[in-house]
């Protein structure tokens, strides 16, 4: 599959989704850790998103779980990548993300908050890679909007240690999320005009780095079903904490689904 086919894939997907308002999760964050030897997986789940937005509305939504691992090319959910190099230890892609992040001013609580612009859900694109060795799973994807809603870029590095038992796994990790500053001020910051319409502080943030703790648990159930639950736990950083649209600390996304493997 070539990589214009990927961008139309991943761009489908988010185009659907912003009809019903959001989608999944930031990319990547459920995918397995290690590539499953059989090539497809499909399924479905629940998605819950804490919003960081001041007065903003925690959100459930039904997933569809899609997960293809091929020789040159993969699909997991709204993350897809063309494979540069590919062996037991070491993958390197091109790959395509489907970002829900975004701000719909009409559905905010807040008076001053529904003055403000809307930030929409784009497409990211870059490179992902991703070490696997007996101590552990680094994880890491450098990816930028090709939509030209934020111009900005994000960086994803993690690492995993998966535990497995019988038919049961669990893979706790550390990692920490950059935020370009076109992306901080496309999704968090305020404007000059925003702030004289809204009597919000103008915000004009920086980059950040973002700290975060996440937990995937499996469990094989047969031959070809499978049970996960997931969670990632997130502090933003100070130059998301301090946007006056932001009133969260920590933002919490957790998911759970079944799935069935061909």
């Amino acid at each position: 599959m070539s990589v214009r086919l990927l961008y139309l894939w991943i761009k489908q997907v988010v185009n659907h989704f912003k009809f019903t308002t959001l989608c999944a999760f930031l990319s990547g964050c459920f995918v397995a850790p290690v590539a499953q030897a059989n090539p497809l997986t499909l399924g479905a789940g629940l998605l819950y998103i804490q919003s960081p937005y001041k007065s903003g509305q925690d959100r459930y939504f039904p997933l569809p779980v899609i997960n293809y691992e091929g020789d040159s090319f993969y699909i997991h959910s709204l993350q897809a990548g063309y494979y540069l190099w590919k062996d037991q230890q070491d993958q390197l892609s091109i790959t395509l993300i489907g970002s829900p992040q975004n701000y719909d001013p009409d559905s905010a609580d807040d008076a001053d908050m529904k003055l403000l612009n809307k930030r929409r859900m784009t497409l990211m694109g870059g490179l992902a890679y991703r070490h696997s060795a007996d101590w552990g799973i680094v994880r890491t994807t450098l990816a930028g909007d090709m939509l030209n809603n934020s111009n900005g870029m994000i960086w994803d590095l993690a690492y995993l240690y998966r535990f497995e038992s019988g038919q049961f796994s669990l893979t706790p990790g550390i990692g920490a999320l950059w935020n370009s500053a076109p992306q901080n001020r496309y999704y968090y910051g305020i404007t000059s005009d925003e702030s004289q319409r809204s009597g919000l502080e103008a915000d004009d943030p920086d980059s950040s780095w973002s700290p975060y703790l996440e937990l995937s648990a499996g469990w094989k159930i047969s031959e070809n079903w499978n049970a996960m639950l997931s969670g990632r736990y997130l502090r933003p950083g100070s130059e998301i904490k301090d946007s006056p649209m932001v009133d969260e600390n920590a933002q919490m996304v957790l998911f759970t689904g079944m799935s069935y493997t061909f």
